[in-house]
Order: C-alpha cells, then sequence, then structure tokens
C-alpha cells in the first residue's frame, strides 16, 4: 500500500481507505447501504490491514450511529493499528440543536462520537457540510477547543464550495485556529466537477482530497455500459435519485473506454476507475466500500500498479467535460492563458 501526506499535513495516510457507511443498517437515512454486523465488520477490518488500508472512515449520519458503533466494536483491541475518520453536521434528529455544527451541537457530537467508536481521540473529525446558520467563527473556535482537550488529531470538511473553504482557512489563519487539511469530496470520471475550482484551491492552500463514491455511485462497477440494461437488484435502481446525475451516453462513452483500458491492463473496470483517481493532483486518498470480502478484495486490486500515459489520456477525453464559467476562457484564449497558467496538469 501506498502511503501519502494528507495535504500540507504531518499525517500519513493509505492511498486507499475504507468507508464504513455499510455497517449498521438502521435507520432511514444511509441505513439501506448495507447490514454489515460486527462480526463480518472483523473480517473486512482483518482484509484491509493485511492489505495496509489503515484509515477507516464514517459518520455520525451513517445508520443513525450504528455505522460508528459496529467500527468502535470491531476495532475494539486494534485501535492503536488504524486512523479512525467521521463526520458530524447532517441532521440526526427532529430537534433543532440536532443538525448543523455550532459549537454546542459539535462538542455534543465528538462526544457521542467517542462514545460509539469506543476510543478516546478521533483521527481526522470533517465537517459533514457547510453549516450556513453558525458564524465561521465559531464553528473553528469549538474545533480548537477539541483539539486542544486531545478528543481530535485533525480537522477537514466534507462537500464545501470554493468560497466556503477559503473563508474558513482565512479565519483560521487570522486567528491561529486549527486549519482544515482535508476535504472529503465526490470526484470520479463521471463527476469531474471538482477539478475546476476545489482541485486548484486544494494545491494552492494544502488541502488533501479524500474521495468519496469513486465509482460515480455504483455507475461505473461495469455492471452499466451501453445497450445492456441495469440488473433487476441493482441497489442504483432505489439509490440513483440519491447520487449526482449523469448524462447516459457520457456515461456509457466513459465506460467503453473503461472497458478498454481494462482489457490493455488486464484489470476490472473499477479498478482502472480507481487508479485514474489515485494519479490526479490532490488526492490523498480515495475511500472504497465493500459488502463483503469478494467486493473488498476486488477494490484493493486498484492499487500496486500504474496506467500509462496513453491509457490516461484515454480515460480523459472520454469523460472530459466543456469547462464552466468563468474557467472556460483559460482554455481557449492566449490572453487568460499567460495571465492564468493552470496549476494542473492539462487534459482535465
Amino acid at each position: 500500500m501506498e502511503y501519502r501526506r494528507l495535504g500540507a499535513s504531518g499525517l500519513m495516510v493509505p492511498a486507499l481507505s475504507f468507508g464504513a457507511g455499510t455497517f449498521g443498517g438502521r435507520g432511514p437515512l444511509f441505513g439501506n447501504w448495507g447490514t454489515t454486523d460486527v462480526t463480518e465488520a472483523k473480517r473486512l477490518i482483518d482484509i484491509n490491514l493485511d492489505a495496509g488500508v489503515t484509515m477507516f472512515d464514517t459518520a455520525d449520519v451513517y445508520s443513525d450511529g450504528a455505522s460508528e458503533e459496529v467500527l468502535g466494536a470491531a476495532l475494539r483491541g486494534r485501535r492503536d493499528e488504524v486512523l479512525v475518520s467521521t463526520k458530524t453536521g447532517l441532521p440526526m434528529g427532529d430537534g433543532p440543536g440536532d443538525a448543523g455544527t455550532s459549537r454546542s451541537r459539535l462538542i455534543r457530537a465528538v462526544d457521542d462520537s467517542l462514545r460509539r467508536l469506543r476510543t478516546d481521540h478521533i483521527d481526522l473529525f470533517q465537517l459533514h457540510a457547510y453549516d450556513a446558520a453558525t458564524p465561521i467563527p465559531e464553528i473553528l473556535q469549538a474545533l480548537d477547543d477539541l483539539v486542544r482537550s486531545g478528543k481530535l488529531r485533525y480537522v477537514g470538511v466534507s462537500n464545501f464550495s470554493g468560497w466556503q473553504l477559503m473563508k474558513s482557512l482565512a479565519t483560521a489563519d487570522a486567528h491561529g485556529w486549527p486549519r482544515y487539511v482535508a476535504h472529503q469530496v465526490y470526484y470520479s470520471l463521471i463527476g469531474r466537477d471538482y477539478e475546476w475550482e476545489l482541485m486548484p484551491l486544494g494545491l494552492d492552500q494544502g488541502i488533501g482530497a479524500i474521495v468519496w463514491s469513486p465509482l460515480g455511485w455504483g455507475r461505473l462497477t461495469g455492471k452499466v455500459r451501453r445497450g445492456q440494461p441495469l440488473p433487476e437488484r441493482s441497489r442504483l435502481h432505489a439509490t440513483a435519485d440519491f447520487g449526482p446525475p449523469v448524462d447516459d451516453e457520457r456515461l456509457y462513452d466513459v465506460v467503453d473506454a473503461l472497458d478498454k483500458v481494462a482489457a490493455d491492463t488486464g484489470r476490472s473496470v473499477p479498478q482502472v476507475a480507481i487508479n485514474w483517481l489515485l494519479r490526479r493532483p490532490t488526492v490523498s486518498s480515495v475511500i472504497i466500500g465493500a459488502r463483503n470480502e469478494e467486493q473488498l478484495r476486488q477494490n484493493l486490486g486498484a492499487v500496486g500498479w500504474e496506467l500509462t500515459p496513453d491509457q490516461i489520456a484515454i480515460l480523459d477525453a472520454a469523460s472530459a467535460t466543456v469547462a464552466p464559467y468563468p474557467y472556460f476562457p483559460y482554455e481557449r484564449q492566449e490572453g487568460f492563458a499567460r495571465l492564468n497558467p493552470r496549476s494542473v496538469p492539462s487534459g482535465l
């Protein structure tokens, strides 16, 4: 397993992390992702650790806290071998204080997560979404207190826009509060919006990307392709509307390219899709998930080899989209290109 620094921090994380969203299977929100119990979780953790995957990601909202509970129980006796990442911010109830990232909510959420995870500290704690109702200084000062108390080691965010993240970093710098070192983002061959603003921001500010849903909400498993209907038992029938949308023709073009590269490399479509992500700027770790051992071992096969430049070019071309304003002038006009040289490789 390759290990990388998380952004500009000193924390070393594995190139692949394991997402425990399938643990628990309780409640209406995220409860349909999977029903992995403690016994099954222990086996999956064993396989991960044997492969060098040492970071496990969850959130308080996954299965109404059951994901954290199962992960904590499964890691009993092995806590010092791993990094635990969790998140808060999404609603955990209907009460006025059950959502967001106010000081009160953050302190309570951290204590609740520590209890469920059966640990005294969280290695990476992330805000699951931007809370427009709470002042940024209130959030950062609360996180500073939690870091100083030893309950949190590093802090990050998830699903922030560029201005939300940059404003938070500027506020942290002005007051000497902890900087966010990670941004957990949606990024895949069929979802490349991350590249236009958040990737250059990450390069400039030292923010490492932790990628969720690298297979485009299950669309890049190899089961969906041109002229082939979605299997009746696929979870995508029930969950497609919850994930980022994608044009069918573009999806088929990307899968066609993945099929070609997979045939050239002798790898599977998901392995190629994940390996492509691991070559992208700012990406510190890609979260893989699995409901069983077979899925996990397949996803672990995404590391230990590299795509060639020609193979990357095939995938880049098939998945490319027109840059949104105000980025497209930089692609087309010499004057803009001279004033704003791209800080990321060509082909995005």
